[in-house]
Parts: C-alpha cells; sequence; structure tokens
C-alpha cells in the first residue's frame, strides 16, 4: 500500500479522518441537544442525540478497521 509523506497510507489517514471529524462533531452536538431542550424542541434534542450516536458508532467503526490495518501491516509505518 502507497504511503505519503507522513507515512500513512492513503486509507489509514482517511479512517482517521472520519473518525476524528465524526468524535468532534459529537461533542458539538451535545450543546445542540442542550440548546433544543431549552428551547423546548424535544423531537429536535431527540434527533440530535441520534447523529451523536450515529457519529459515535462511526468513530468505533474507524476504530475497529485501523486495528486491522494495523495488525496486517498493510498501513505503513505510522500504523505499526
Amino acid at each position: 500500500m502507497a504511503t505519503g509523506e507522513t507515512g500513512f497510507d492513503d486509507v489509514g489517514y482517511d479512517l482517521i479522518s472520519v473518525q476524528y471529524h465524526a468524535l468532534k462533531a459529537g461533542h458539538d452536538y451535545g450543546q445542540y441537544v442542550r440548546d433544543a431542550e431549552n428551547a423546548g424542541k424535544r423531537e429536535i434534542a431527540d434527533f440530535f442525540r441520534r447523529v451523536m450516536e450515529e457519529d459515535s458508532a462511526r468513530a468505533k467503526q474507524c476504530h475497529e478497521f485501523l486495528k486491522e490495518l494495523a495488525t496486517s501491516g498493510d498501513a505503513g509505518p505510522a500504523l505499526t
């Protein structure tokens, strides 16, 4: 698998990027839930909770894929 100058292959970098953005968004969604609850918009707060759960699951799946890449030897030196 080809690696860039950082030692990360494209797939590893992509997974890390998706994981980072999912985790960062999850942090922001907590505020969105509070905002909706404070506005009395329970349905919207529930929507933000679902989105937060989906991003949490997405980040976890990225983590699992990264572990697989690290143990397969296909990830380049940055993940092994």
